[in-house]
């Protein structure tokens, strides 16, 4: 029987279950892709915590149904970063980052015209998932070309030691399981 953690956030409990990282430790998989229930009641109580903003910008893909989700709930624009540069793309600017559940470096991108868009605006950072902080770090970094001032970084889970952090907003802390 595969081992699950019992995750209660929003008034909403899921079943995670566990998957191995590397032979010392595994992570309980949060995944709200599909989950609309989970993926309403997020957004709304991350709403409720966040300071005054403009636009949300996350990262492709998992952060995209929750940065969606605030932007319907806010009546705000939400910005993702693509994992790769896409024909509409005129201008794109790129960050590479290493993320705990991403094997090899990833890339972040987004096109000069998103940027020009977050010049002057409050910008929240949004993620399923705060962990190393990798996507949180190379969102800051494609932030940091535009003159938008980053305002909050915030996450549904803050996983292991980031759940720490004093500089994220985040619903409930994510243990990591060591063996």
């Amino acid at each position: 029987m595969k081992k699950t953690y019992t995750l209660n956030v929003a008034g909403v409990t899921r079943e995670l279950p566990l998957c191995p990282v590397n032979e010392k430790m595994d992570i309980a998989a949060f995944v709200m892709f599909s989950d609309v229930e989970l993926t309403v009641a997020c957004a709304k109580e991350l709403l409720e915590k966040l300071p005054e903003f403009d636009v949300i910008v996350t990262a492709e893909s998992k952060g995209i149904p929750l940065a969606y989700e605030m932007a319907r709930q806010s009546g705000k624009q939400y910005i993702p970063a693509r994992k790769s540069v896409k024909l509409y793309m005129q201008e794109p600017i790129i960050v590479n980052d290493k993320s705990i559940t991403t094997e090899a470096e990833q890339t972040l991108i987004i096109d000069k015209k998103d940027l020009d868009y977050m010049d002057g605006k409050r910008v929240v950072i949004v993620d399923d998932v705060i962990s190393t902080g990798g996507s949180l770090q190379a969102l800051e970094t494609l932030v940091g070309k535009s003159t938008g001032t980053v305002v909050a970084r915030a996450a549904v889970l803050a996983e292991g030691d980031a759940s720490e952090r004093t500089d994220i907003i985040f619903l409930q802390p994510l243990p990591l399981f060591f063996k």
